[in-house]
Formats: structure tokens, C-alpha cells, sequence
């Protein structure tokens, strides 16, 4: 019985020996050559430990790569080239997300007509509410005069008049700067959606014309004709 043990933990020991030569040398029959870093060409039947930093190639016995073996990177080494993915990710990410704007802005905006319709609503929406605030003014100022005519009996001395005539003249008089301020803050509106439509038709124009330029030759190969431009003058 001691003998079948004996015989049995040989065979077990003897396995473990081969897989370790195996993982040490590589699948049977294979070559492994790389050029060092002093452009030497080595060969060898494992792994090559002068190679550890660059690309190794595996090859079979009929001298066919098996597979190509990057090089061993240390962990800071690791975590620029994966700061380097990321960031090459983002970059991608970025272009997709602007080329998937780009179509849906000339989607939108077929050509300059379309969108010198849009600026015009945009801007009209804009002096609406200025109208808004002037209608106001001219409430406003249509009640200060009534207080006017009151204060009218206290001209020799206001300090007469009744503090709830003074505090509603003090009202109406910043109420009437208020919508002053929001007055020209409209205007400053106003040349905020200009220059935002100025900033996109700039954009529009470039990709109409890429537009262009790819209809072009598709035109030319079915012997059609370029679709016209798209963007007018302004």
C-alpha cells in the first residue's frame, strides 16, 4: 500500500514538473524572437527576458507568427498609457458628439433662409418684451403725474405732504428705472442673438459647403446635377 502512494505522489510530482516546464519554455515547437534595445536579433524557445520592455513575436515550427507579445509594462508605465486610452476615448467621444451636432444643426438649418427665420423670431420675441416694459413705463409715468398734481398742494412745503403720497411717488419712481434697466438689458439682448446667429451661420456656411462637396462628385458619377448652394449672402 505504501508502495501504490509512493508511486502515485511520483506521477503527481512529475506532472506539476512538466506543466512548470511548459510555462516556463511555452507551447512545444515554438520560437520566440524580438530585436533589443542594442538592436540585437535574439532567439530563443521561451520568452526572452533582454525583450521585456518591446514587442516579442511568437512563431511555429514552420516559422509562422502564432501572435505577437507586447511588452511587460511597469505600473507606472500602465497607468500613463491607460491615462493616454482615456484620454483618446474622450477625444473620440468628443468628435462624435460634435459630428452628431453638426448634422442635426444643418438639419435644422437647410439653408440661409431657413435661418434668418429663426433670427428674425428670435429678435422679435426680444423687442416684444422690451414693448412690454415701455407700455409699462408709460403707466407708470401717467400715475406720477396724478401724484404730481397732488403734491401740487404741499409745494411750499413737501414735508407736508402725507407719507403714503411720498412713498408712492418713491415707488413709482423705481419702478420706472426698473423697467428702464430691463429695457436696456433687451437691447443688450438683442445683440447677444445676433452675435450667437452670427457665430452659427459662420458654422453653417463651412458645412454647407462640405455638404457641397461631397454632393458634387456624387452628382458627377450619376451624371446628375450638384445640388445649389445653400448659404446666400447675408
Amino acid at each position: 500500500m505504501h508502495k501504490t502512494a509512493w508511486r502515485i505522489g511520483g506521477v503527481a510530482l512529475a506532472s506539476l514538473a512538466a506543466v512548470s516546464a511548459w510555462a516556463q519554455t511555452g507551447p512545444v515547437g515554438s520560437i520566440y524572437t524580438c530585436v533589443d534595445r542594442n538592436g540585437r536579433k535574439l532567439t530563443a524557445d521561451r520568452p526572452i527576458p533582454e525583450c521585456v520592455d518591446r514587442e516579442q513575436r511568437e512563431l511555429g515550427p514552420s516559422g509562422t507568427v502564432r501572435r505577437q507579445i507586447g511588452p511587460t509594462l511597469t505600473e507606472q508605465e500602465r497607468a500613463a498609457l491607460e491615462v493616454r486610452q482615456r484620454k483618446e476615448a474622450e477625444e473620440r467621444s468628443r468628435a462624435l458628439e460634435e459630428r452628431r451636432r453638426e448634422r442635426a444643426l444643418t438639419a435644422r438649418y437647410p439653408d440661409k433662409a431657413t435661418h434668418d427665420v429663426e433670427r428674425k423670431a428670435a429678435i422679435q420675441m426680444v423687442e416684444e418684451v422690451a414693448a412690454t416694459a415701455e407700455k409699462r413705463i408709460v403707466e407708470l409715468r401717467q400715475q406720477r403725474k396724478a401724484m404730481d398734481a397732488e403734491m401740487e398742494f404741499y409745494k411750499k412745503d413737501p414735508n407736508k405732504a402725507p407719507m403714503t403720497l411720498r412713498r408712492k411717488i418713491a415707488e413709482a419712481d423705481d419702478s420706472i428705472a426698473e423697467q428702464q434697466r430691463f429695457i436696456n438689458g433687451q437691447d443688450e439682448e438683442k445683440r447677444r442673438v445676433h452675435q450667437r446667429f452670427d457665430v452659427e451661420l459662420a458654422q453653417l456656411r463651412k458645412l454647407w459647403d462640405e455638404q457641397r462637396g461631397v454632393a458634387a462628385p456624387a452628382a458627377a458619377a450619376t451624371g446628375g446635377v450638384a445640388p445649389a448652394s445653400a448659404g446666400g449672402s447675408r
